[in-house]
């Protein structure tokens, strides 16, 4: 029997649970064992992401890993089902996350200490997919990691070491010789000449990734590389996206300077990584809606650079300002933030579908690349929508996760709160008070306030 025949959604789609049969995306055939059983969550304030309003008084059915169906709560719960009563929670789609690096950073070891053992790594980025978890988001797209840990944690979890996150990843960034390859040595693929990257996108498929990342441009968090011109040819790109569409894989492009940035657009790269300077280039911003293709606008990475610590908005001195990177880069980052904030309202304006990417360390604190979009010009509905349905579409999950509809799987999230008054409060630990990864509660405040004994659903029943 091959993977996918094998797998449980595989399974569930088989039993009609499942409106489409799951395409081979290596993220989902690594889901764990669904759920079997019912559960009936009940008296939820529901925000879908399909577009329609806020709904009180919700019921929601999950039956073996499932949405089965959205009622009302006042039919009751199904026979044999555990009952949740959220109370007049907000219940939503669990928030994705698509541009995250994923890696840990090992603490300091105080002089005399042992040395740290290589693969401690691997711990510290389970505990930290852990806390991602705990903190509301279900999905992380990897654009970029080092070495195997991702694909290696990815199968952890798969066979129950840990829970997390569902994670894409893109294995290795192709980008061409430049000198981005010496600063993120064992992040990247390099790869000069048509051919060349189309055996790089091959690669990463062998490799087991979700998606192809290509450098259309230099990374401005690196001295010796300049956003413009493009750092790959038109032919290179043609070939490398051509390869991964041919291949069924979509393509992220980092993008920051304009010549790359118009490059990728004119290609058909699938979502623009960046592209902060897009509004200076209407007509970019315009070719974009048309074709569908979608903004991550990453504002925290320029926040980090700059030193902004987690302040959200730069009416404040630096609260810590930045000594780990160089002062042309600091000051660049604080004129890159305030071209990020043009781009995004024009993006926004001309119809760009926008996507939410943290794109900083921890990677588990997404939550305040969210407040973050606020305040730089969306709605909290859009960035609600930003963090849920759009980036579902944009990492081509939109079939499976995204919304709150029968059919998609259950990676859900409830909030103790309303993030369309507060769109702060998934930066309250406290506030996010079940996380449901394929139906099975597995975070939240619910649980952190039991004993190891009652961590079953039934437990959450009585609150």
């Amino acid at each position: 029997m091959d993977t996918v025949s094998s797998s449980p959604l595989f399974t569930a789609w088989l039993a009609g649970k499942l409106t489409v049969v799951p395409a081979r995306f290596p993220s989902l055939l690594s889901d764990p064992a669904l759920r079997t059983g019912r559960t009936w969550l009940t008296n939820a304030r529901l925000f879908d992401a399909t577009g329609g309003p806020v709904r009180p008084g919700v019921g929601v059915l999950v039956e073996d890993g499932v949405i089965a169906a959205v009622a009302s709560a006042s039919e009751g719960p199904p026979e044999g089902a555990v009952v949740i009563d959220l109370a007049g929670r907000t219940l939503m789609p669990g928030l994705i996350d698509a541009h995250a690096h994923l890696f840990a950073t090992l603490p300091a070891v105080p002089e005399g200490a042992e040395p740290s053992w290589p693969d401690a790594a691997a711990h510290f980025l389970a505990a930290g997919l852990r806390e991602a978890l705990r903190m509301g988001l279900t999905t992380l797209r990897d654009v970029g990691s080092y070495g195997d840990e991702v694909a290696s944690a990815r199968q952890a979890m798969r066979y129950g070491a840990f829970t997390g996150p569902r994670v894409l990843t893109c294995g290795r960034i192709v980008s061409a010789t430049a000198p981005g390859g010496r600063f993120f040595d064992g992040m990247y693929r390099e790869a000069d000449g048509p051919d060349e990257m189309r055996k790089a996108v091959r690669e990463q498929v062998r490799r087991g990734a979700d998606f192809v990342k290509v450098m259309s441009t230099g990374a401005r968090s690196v001295e010796l590389e300049d956003p413009d011109p493009a750092q790959i040819t038109r032919a290179e790109l043609a070939a490398l996206v051509d390869e991964a569409h041919r291949l069924g894989q979509r393509v992220a492009a980092h993008a920051e300077g304009l010549a790359g940035t118009e490059l990728a657009i004119a290609e058909g790269v699938d979502t623009i990584e960046h592209g902060m300077y897009l509004a200076q280039r209407p007509d970019l911003l315009d070719a974009m809606a048309t074709a569908g293709q979608t903004l991550v606008p990453t504002l925290s990475c320029f926040y980090g650079v700059a030193g902004l610590g987690d302040q959200i908005g730069t009416d404040q001195p630096p609260t810590r300002p930045s000594r780990k990177w160089t002062r042309p880069l600091v000051e660049l980052a604080h004129y890159n933030l305030a071209q990020a904030d043009h781009t995004l309202r024009a993006a926004h304006a001309a119809g760009v579908p926008i996507a939410l990417g943290h794109d900083w360390q921890p990677f588990a604190n997404g939550g305040i690349e969210l407040a973050r979009m606020v305040h730089h010009g969306l709605s909290p509905r859009d960035a609600l929508l930003a963090a849920t349905a759009v980036a579902a579409r944009a990492l081509g999950l939109e079939r499976h996760i995204g919304t709150i509809e029968p059919g998609k799987l259950a990676d859900l999230l409830v909030i103790d709160g309303d993030p369309l008054q507060n769109p702060g409060v998934f930066r309250e630990r406290e506030r996010i008070w079940l996380v449901l990864r394929l139906g099975e509660p597995v975070a939240g405040a619910a649980l952190d306030a039991r004993p190891p004994a009652a961590y079953e659903p039934a437990g959450v029943a009585s609150s």
